[in-house]
């Protein structure tokens, strides 16, 4: 079984995400929206298909990292999470909530063995490619 196929993101805490969005808009010319950017790629298995890794500035007093001393979290994709979070649990692997289900995937967080949450997302790229609206390429 796979586990990781990819990375799905990369978020990490802002003083003033709406300024840090504008600042690599100007000066590196990612196109942003309301969430980052968008780098949409083609998979290797199947170059018809689109994959996507979304960047994205999170405000730093945010609890989606969990701990507020991580100032960063990476999103992974992977495929068939029920399966991939079961594997886990076996191996002893902290599963931090319930895999959320949406039109667009399945996530769920987990903890590394040096506590840092990591977001695992069972992709729907051809729904969750229909929300973008930044997309740098």
């Amino acid at each position: 079984m796979k586990r990781v196929t990819g990375i799905g993101g990369i978020f990490f805490r802002s003083k003033d995400p709406q300024k840090t969005k504008d600042w690599y808009q100007q000066h590196l010319g990612l196109n942003t929206d309301a969430y980052g950017t968008n780098f949409t790629w083609r998979q290797e298995s199947d170059p018809e298909q689109k994959g996507a890794t979304q960047w994205s500035p999170f405000s730093s007093d945010t609890n989606y990292f969990g701990d507020t001393g991580q100032d960063f979290m990476i999103n992974y994709r992977v495929e068939n999470l029920e399966a991939l979070v079961e594997n886990l649990r076996q191996e002893g692997v902290k599963i931090v909530d319930e895999i959320a289900t949406h039109d667009y995937g399945k996530f769920v967080h987990i903890e590394d063995n040096d506590g840092r949450r990591i977001e695992l997302w069972e992709p729907v790229d051809e729904v969750y490619d229909k929300y973008i609206e930044g997309r740098t390429s």
